[in-house]
C-alpha cells in the first residue's frame, strides 16, 4: 500500500506536463488501492483512480470533476505518476525514436481535438489567455509552465529549434535568442525538421510556424505531442494565426506557449523563458 502521499506537494511532482488530450490508465499498484479495501490515500486520489479508465482524456476528467480545479487535479495526476499509481496509457504503444518519420509525419486526415472534453478545456484556457496575447503579443499556458527549470548539461546550452520558411525572422529569431545564451538550429522544410529530431540530443525547445509550404506546423505538433520521447519536448507557436480557435487548437495538441507575429523582442524571449521554467 501506499502511504503518506502529500497529493499538491511540490516536491512530489514529477517534471511531466499534463495536457488536455493526455490519456491515463491505472497500474497494478494504482488498481490494488481501490479493490483491497484498505487505503491510505486521500479522499481525492481514490476518485482519480475510479475515474480513469485508459480511454477517458485529461480534458474529460476537468468536465466530469468541476469541483476539483484543473490545476488541482493536473497536480494530482503529476502525484500518481510520481508513486506509480498510474501511467500513460500511450506510452507502452508508441516507438522510440527509431520509427519510420516519414510515415511519423504522414497526413492522416483533419487534425481535432480528441474529444469534447479535450476540446472544452482547451477553450477554457484559450480564453483565458486571449487578453494577454491580444495586449502583450503572446500567450504561455499556465497549465504546462515548467514544474522544474530546464538546466543544459555542463558546458552546454539550451538548443532551440525555430521552425519557419521566412529566412529573415528566422535569422532574427536566431540573432535574440543567441544573444540571450541559447544554442538556436533553423529548419525550414519537412525534411529538415524530421532530420533534426532524428539527431541526438534532442532539442530542450521548438519553435512552431503554422503555415508553412510543405507542412502545416499544427500537423508537427500533433505527431511530436503523441510520441513517447518528443511529447516531453516544449513546443511555442510563432505563427500570425492568433485567432482565438487557432490558440484553442495549439492548447489542445499540447502546444505550451503561443507567441503572435509580428512580435516585440523582448516578449518573445519572455514568452521563451517561461515555457523553459527560466
Amino acid at each position: 500500500m501506499t502511504s503518506g502521499i502529500s497529493v499538491f506537494s511540490t516536491a512530489n511532482r514529477a517534471d511531466v506536463a499534463i495536457y488536455p488530450h493526455d490519456v491515463f490508465a491505472l497500474t497494478d499498484e494504482g488498481r490494488q488501492e481501490i479493490q483491497s479495501g484498505s487505503t491510505r490515500l486521500p479522499a481525492r486520489a481514490l476518485e482519480v483512480l475510479v475515474m480513469l479508465d485508459g480511454k477517458s482524456t485529461v480534458g474529460d476528467l476537468e468536465q466530469r470533476m468541476p469541483h476539483m480545479p484543473a490545476e488541482k487535479l493536473r497536480n494530482l495526476l503529476r502525484s500518481l505518476l510520481d508513486v506509480k499509481l498510474i501511467r500513460s496509457n500511450s506510452l507502452a504503444e508508441r516507438g522510440d525514436l527509431g520509427v519510420d518519420f516519414d510515415a511519423f509525419f504522414k497526413a492522416t486526415g483533419p487534425l481535432e481535438p480528441s474529444s469534447p472534453g479535450t476540446e472544452k478545456s482547451a477553450g477554457n484556457e484559450a480564453a483565458t489567455g486571449a487578453p494577454e496575447l491580444q495586449r502583450k503579443g503572446y500567450y504561455v499556458s499556465i497549465a504546462r509552465k515548467a514544474v522544474k527549470t530546464r538546466t543544459p548539461a555542463a558546458g552546454a546550452k539550451l538548443q532551440v529549434v525555430a521552425v519557419d520558411d521566412d529566412p529573415d525572422l528566422t535569422a532574427l529569431v536566431q540573432r535574440l535568442l543567441e544573444r540571450e545564451g541559447f544554442a538556436v538550429a533553423i529548419c525550414a522544410t519537412r525534411n529538415a525538421i524530421i532530420a533534426r529530431l532524428r539527431a541526438p540530443p534532442p532539442p530542450d525547445l521548438v519553435m512552431l510556424d503554422v503555415a508553412m509550404p510543405d507542412v502545416n506546423g499544427f500537423e508537427v505538433l500533433q505527431r511530436m505531442k503523441t510520441h513517447a520521447q518528443l511529447k516531453a519536448i516544449p513546443v511555442v507557436m510563432l505563427t500570425a494565426d492568433a485567432k482565438p480557435e487557432s490558440v484553442m487548437r495549439g492548447l489542445a495538441l499540447g502546444a505550451d506557449g503561443y507567441v503572435s507575429k509580428p512580435f516585440d523582442h523582448a516578449t518573445l524571449v519572455k514568452g521563451v523563458k517561461a515555457v523553459l521554467g527560466l
